[in-house]
C-alpha cells in the first residue's frame, strides 16, 4: 500500500566551505497544496526557488519551510565601502560650504548614509549558496516523505478496517431491506383489521398500496451503489497516486446514498443499521482529510 499522510516533518543539514545551512520541514493536511518559506533576509531572492521545489516533491497539505544559514566567522565581520564614504564627504562638505553650514561630520554620521557599511551577508552570491541549500532541501524532503509514508501505512490500515465495517453494515441493510415490504403488509392487515374493515388480501386497493409501499421504500440502487463505492476505495488504498481528494469524494458520494436509504426506511432495524454506517462513515472521512 502507498498511502501517503499529509502530516510529516524532515530535516537538512549541509557545511559548505565554512558555511552551514539548516532547513526544516513540517507539513499538516489542507485541502490544497500550501508552501510558506521563512529564510534570511539576504536570500529573500531565493524564497520562489524553494517553493517550486517543493511543489516538485509535495501534493498536497501545507508545508511549513524554515531556513537557517551561517556564514562562518567572516560572515559576522563587516566591511567599509571606504570609496563610497569619501564621495559622501566631499558632496556632504561641498554643500555645507554652499548652505553656509557648520562642519560636523563625524564617523557615526557617515555610517548612518546608506550602503556605508557592508555587512558579509549583503555581498554572498545567492547562487554560491543555492547548491548546498537544495542539497539541504533535499534531505529535508526525504525525511518528511519517510515520516508521510509511515503515517500513511498507519491511516491505511485503519481505513481498512473502516470499510470492513462499513461492509458489515451493508450487508445487514441488503439482508434486512426485503423484508421491510412484508412487515409493512403485516402492519397495514393488523390496523385495517384492529378498525374492523374486512381483508382480502387479493384486493387490489390493497395490493396497489403495497405496490407503492414498496416502490417508495426500495432501496436496491443505493445498496449497488453503496458496495460500489466501497469497492473502489478499497482499490484507492492500494494505488501508487495521491488519493486524498478521490477518497473525499466518494465519502461524500457514500454519504448520499446512506441518506437517501436513512429517507426511505421504514424498519427500526434498517435506521439502526444506517445510523451506525453514519457514524462509521464519519469517523472514516475524519481519516481521509489527512491522506495526501
Amino acid at each position: 500500500m502507498a498511502l501517503i499522510s499529509m502530516t510529516g516533518y524532515g530535516e537538512g543539514r549541509v557545511a559548505h566551505r565554512g558555511m552551514l545551512v539548516e532547513v526544516e520541514l513540517c507539513s499538516v493536511n489542507r485541502r490544497q497544496l500550501e508552501v510558506r518559506v521563512s529564510l534570511p533576509k539576504f536570500l529573500s531572492v531565493l524564497e520562489s526557488k524553494v517553493q517550486e521545489h517543493i511543489q516538485h516533491h509535495v501534493n498536497r497539505g501545507a508545508v511549513n519551510c524554515s531556513i537557517r544559514v551561517q556564514l562562518g566567522s567572516g560572515g559576522r565581520e563587516p566591511a567599509l565601502d571606504e570609496k563610497l564614504a569619501g564621495a559622501y564627504l566631499r558632496r556632504l562638505r561641498k554643500a555645507a560650504g554652499s548652505l553656509g553650514l557648520r562642519d560636523d561630520l563625524g564617523l557615526s554620521i557617515l555610517l548612518q548614509l546608506p550602503d556605508v557599511l557592508i555587512r558579509q551577508e549583503d555581498a554572498v552570491d545567492t547562487r554560491a549558496v543555492w547548491g548546498p541549500l537544495e542539497t539541504a532541501l533535499d534531505q529535508a524532503l526525504k525525511g518528511l516523505h519517510v515520516m508521510r509514508r509511515k503515517e500513511g501505512r498507519v491511516l491505511a490500515t485503519d481505513l481498512q478496517g473502516r470499510i470492513k465495517a462499513l461492509e458489515t453494515l451493508l450487508a445487514a441493510i441488503r439482508r434486512l431491506a426485503p423484508s421491510v415490504r412484508e412487515q409493512y403488509g403485516q402492519s397495514l392487515k393488523q390496523r385495517l383489521e384492529k378498525a374492523g374493515i374486512p381483508v382480502d388480501p387479493a384486493d387490489d386497493r390493497l395490493l396497489k398500496e403495497l405496490a407503492i409501499f414498496a416502490e417508495r421504500c426500495d432501496v436496491t440502487e443505493e445498496v449497488v451503489r453503496l458496495g460500489s463505492h466501497l469497492a473502489q476505495a478499497r482499490v484507492m488504498l492500494r494505488s501508487a497516486e495521491p488519493v486524498g481528494r478521490p477518497l473525499d469524494f466518494l465519502c461524500q458520494e457514500l454519504f448520499r446514498e446512506i441518506n437517501t436509504i436513512g429517507s426511505k426506511a421504514n424498519d427500526a432495524r434498517l435506521s439502526v443499521c444506517v445510523v451506525d454506517f453514519k457514524a462509521q462513515l464519519e469517523r472514516m472521512r475524519e481519516q481521509v482529510q489527512n491522506v495526501e
